[in-house]
Parts: C-alpha cells; structure tokens; sequence
C-alpha cells in the first residue's frame, strides 16, 4: 500500500508538478463568459456536441487528460514560447506543436465536415481551454525558465513559482466560485466586446507576451509578494479572463455561423 500510494504521488508530480496552467477557476470562468456570448446557431451546435453541457464544465478538460500518457502528444499544445523582438509569425513553429497550432488544428477539424462528432467534441474541449491557456500571460513566457515556473518567490509568505502567482494564487486570492466570478465583470457595450473580440490569436499571442515581459520585470528572485502586488495586478488578471471568454465566443461563433 505504501508503495502504490508513493507511486501516486510521483505520477501527479509528474503530471500537474509545473503548474502549467490556469487554475480551473479561471478557465470555468473563460468558459463561462464565453457561454454567455455565444449566438444561439453557436451554442445550438455546442450544446449538441458536448451532450448538453455547458463551456465551463469542459473547460479543465485538456488538463484533465494529461494524466493519460497516450495524450501526451498535446502537452506542447498548452503554451508557446518566442523571442520578445519578435513577432509569432517571423519564427519557426516548434517541431512538437504549440499553444497557437493547437487552436489552429483544433478550429480546422471542427470545421471539418468530414470530422466524427466525436473528433468535433474532442477538440472542441480542447480548443476551449487552449483559448483559456492563450490569455494567461505567462503561457506566452520564456522558454529558458519554464514561463516563470523557474522563478521562486514567496506568496503571503509561502513558497511559490512566478507562474503559479498567475495560474492559481491570484484567482484564489478572490476566494470565489468561478459562476460568483464571472458576474464581477464590468458590463460592457456592443462595441467595447467588439473592440476587445479584434484581431486573431497572432495578435492575442503577441498581447499575452507583451503582459509576461512586464510580469517578469514585477519580480526578482525570492520576493515576497503579498496584498500589495495583488492590488496592483488584480485588474489585469480579470481582465485577461474576461478577454478570454469574449475572445472564445468570438472564435466559437465564427466556427458555427
């Protein structure tokens, strides 16, 4: 018994150990607001699609399955990394696949007449969280630390990583559901959605990166961070969530126009 419950442990280190990802709050909370924006010929087919249920409850679904070695092949699809001179598209893709081809495979087989409906509900829960992931700043971090994962730092006294502060410990912070979440949002006009819903996922990528560049330059090495740093970051944390889900809609209800 004591080796079997060592062996768990080793395999969830292995697993969730880098935190390589928002917490599931924040993406139930993308997948809420996306819910919510979403054209009754989108939501129609989603609904269908995913058994009646809703963006939300599959949105922790890429994650999820990482448990499973024989999806490891998508691991490299959750973040991306360039340099911060450049633009996504001047460089080479990773021969292993990343955060932006991941959304791009996954929009081409559900738009595939041709794709089984259970490919379409495969990669539609896919495409949900890797939307989520895209609008986490540090998903378009640096490849030498790991997007941050390699910097230490201390939260409210507690030792952390620079990655998780982004991933869990500020939406924790909150202390919320992701549905009281999500109705904490500024109401917003037809045409603030659609100036935020402008451009595509080269510009949302290059905007994500931009963020991490002035995340990185937040911190040194062993800081404690604490209510201070949460006052100054809370209001780009929400509004990189609520990006998300407006930026999700608009990608869903172009698929199913």
């Amino acid at each position: 018994m004591k080796r079997i419950v060592i062996l768990i442990l080793l395999v969830s280190n292995i697993c969730f150990g880098n935190d390589m990802f928002w917490s599931k709050t924040g993406h139930r909370v993308i997948g809420e607001v996306a819910q919510e924006y979403l054209t009754r010929k989108a939501e129609k087919a989603i609904l269908k699609l995913l058994d009646g249920e809703g963006l939300a409850l599959v949105s922790n679904f890429a994650d999820e399955i990482k448990a499973d070695r024989s999806f490891s092949k998508f691991n490299a699809w959750h973040y991306v990394n360039f340099p911060a001179d450049k633009k996504y598209t001047d460089v080479a893709p990773s021969k292993h696949g990343d955060l932006i081809k991941g959304i791009e495979k996954c929009i081409v087989i559900i738009k595939d007449k041709n794709s089984t409906l259970k490919d379409k509900s495969f990669y539609l829960k896919m495409l949900v969280h890797l939307v989520g992931d895209l609008h986490q700043p540090l998903h378009a971090g640096r490849k030498e630390d790991k997007g941050g994962n390699d910097i230490q730092v201390r939260w409210f006294g507690e030792g952390t990583n620079l990655h998780r502060v982004w991933d869990s410990n500020l939406i924790n912070s909150f202390g919320m559901s992701y549905t009281e979440f999500a109705t904490t949002f500024p109401k917003l006009s037809k045409k603030e959605v659609k100036k935020i819903q402008e451009g595509s996922i080269y510009t949302w990528v290059e905007e994500s990166q931009d963020l991490a560049n002035e995340i990185y330059e937040s911190v040194e090495v062993g800081e404690k961070l604490g209510y201070q740093y949460t006052y100054k970051y809370t209001g780009t944390l929400r509004a990189q969530l609520q990006k998300g889900g407006l930026r999700l809609a608009k990608i869903l209800n172009d698929i199913f126009k």
